[in-house]
């Protein structure tokens, strides 16, 4: 494997969260439903909002990689849901599965081996599919972190 390649792997790691920090697909598996709008005392974000900012932050992000013509939703407001609870099952469902075929689709970008991974973004500002790989596997170790912390808090996390 030349460093090219390796480079690649590590990014596709790191995009899973495998290694140092929790996997999306733990930090939200049998979530209950009935937790998933709760915000304890202190704690700045309910898991709905946590994975609706999630998806709305990785999507962003993808799309600014990829579309020149990708407007971004206003900052703040636009990067989290409306309300703390969810309109419903559906939504929880429908949130977690975007927020992964998202995720897959920046982890194909970087796989490929077609992407000039360091050359800069046609429309950006030196932005790279480097940086916007780091840029989303960052906020998303943060922010699934925050997950897993609010499900310890509401006693629905087993280690």
């Amino acid at each position: 494997m030349d460093i090219l390649e390796a480079l690649r792997h590590d990014i596709v790691t790191l995009l899973k969260g495998r290694g140092a920090h929790a996997e999306f697909g733990s930090a939200v598996a049998d979530f209950p439903a009935h937790l998933r709008g709760v915000r304890p005392q202190g704690v700045p974000h309910t898991a709905w909002q946590l994975i609706e900012h999630l998806r709305i932050a990785q999507s962003d992000i993808l799309e600014f990689t990829r579309d020149p013509n990708h407007v971004s939703p206003e900052w703040p407001d636009g990067y989290w849901p409306a309300t703390e609870t969810p309109p419903g099952d559906a939504a929880w469902d429908a949130s977690i599965a975007a927020y992964c075929k998202d995720s897959e689709a920046i982890q194909a970008l970087v796989s490929n081996p077609d992407t000039g991974l360091t050359v800069p973004l046609t429309h950006g500002q030196s932005q790279t599919v480097l940086r916007e790989a780091l840029l989303a596997a960052d906020h998303n170790a943060y922010h699934i972190g925050q997950l897993v912390m609010l499900r310890i808090l509401l006693g629905a996390w087993k280690a």
